[in-house]
């Protein structure tokens, strides 16, 4: 029977989240007496991750996993799940718990009163440092003003997706995709449920800083064209400096006060050589981004599945 609820959860050296996840999540789904699917997306795990997936693959035909060939990140991990999904609902979460299981149903209920995305919403975040809190919110508020996005505060992943919306985000052929980003920018009926960011039951959080910068410049790179505005920003910014200092120069020299040729060249040629290497740096991005749409490789590969011909 075809699954109404697809469960999404993307999984990364998670041997000790997998069963708390299960143990919690389980019960919550059955009750709500319709069929549903567990789909786990196992990013190139280096531990016993896919092992204990299969364990529980075998004994549940709920729970299905496909497998990476290497770790491809969070995002490709999360579009894969989509991709593969066949419920009428599509949910996203963490397999950490920090995502409560609980706000599923409230999730449900919004979605069966109409709404077609149902972000989750952080009213506490429990276990993140000042730094990352702070960080996020300013990152939101700048991604914000040069896109012209209205991304909710405080939502990440953690989301619900009804099919139709799903359906517009796979025929998508952008490679780098960004969901919050995305969700925000196809429209439909949305709306949010509230809940409290729990920390993590097991394990250490996979997302270090350098994951997030980079899921941070994809954001920006995606749905903004501002980095290219910068270079020209930046030259009229450096052209009126540089006119500056001459004017400056030719004031001391009306007052006889000479300066050495070396004070003229060498601010000259640095600024000259800062507008260049500008402009070259976000030239290059966007030729990198070209160049890897254009010889479109695949956004993951799949070494194996599990139960997706079943239920």
């Amino acid at each position: 029977m075809k699954p109404k609820y697809s469960i999404i959860v993307p999984t990364f050296n998670e041997e000790e989240s997998i069963s708390l996840f299960l143990d919690a999540i389980t019960p919550i789904m059955k009750n709500l007496n319709e069929e549903y699917e567990l789909i786990f997306i196992n990013d190139g795990s280096k531990d016993n991750t896919l092992n204990i997936l299969k364990n529980y693959a075998n004994k549940d035909e709920h729970i299905k996993y496909i497998s990476f060939a290497r770790n491809f990140g969070q995002q490709a991990a999360i579009f894969c799940g989509l991709e593969h999904s066949s419920g009428e609902a599509m949910i996203i979460m963490d397999v950490d718990l920090q995502d409560p299981v609980e706000v599923i149903p409230l999730m449900i209920d919004k979605w069966k009163e109409g709404y077609e995305v149902v972000h989750g919403k952080r009213t506490k975040r429990k276990g993140e440092t000042f730094f990352k809190k702070i960080t996020s919110s300013i990152y939101l508020k700048f991604l914000q003003t040069i896109s012209g996005l209205k991304i909710p505060k405080n939502v990440g992943e953690f989301k619900l997706l009804d099919r139709k919306v799903v359906n517009v985000i796979n025929s998508m052929p952008e490679h780098d995709r960004y969901l919050r980003g995305l969700t925000s920018w196809i429209g439909f009926k949305q709306t949010e449920v509230e809940f409290e960011r729990k920390e993590r039951q097991a394990g250490e959080t996979k997302y270090t800083l350098k994951k997030l910068l980079k899921l941070a410049g994809n954001g920006i790179i995606s749905f903004s064209t501002w980095p290219l505005s910068i270079a020209m920003k930046s030259g009229i910014l450096f052209g009126f400096l540089s006119i500056a200092c001459f004017i400056t120069f030719i004031v001391l020299v009306c007052c006889k006060i000479f300066l050495p040729l070396t004070a003229w060249l060498f601010p000259t040629i640095t600024l000259m050589f800062s507008i260049l290497f500008i402009i070259i740096g976000f030239n290059n991005i966007y030729m990198r981004r070209t160049y890897e749409e254009a010889r479109n490789r695949p956004r993951y590969i799949i070494s194996e599945t599990k139960n997706f011909n079943k239920i």
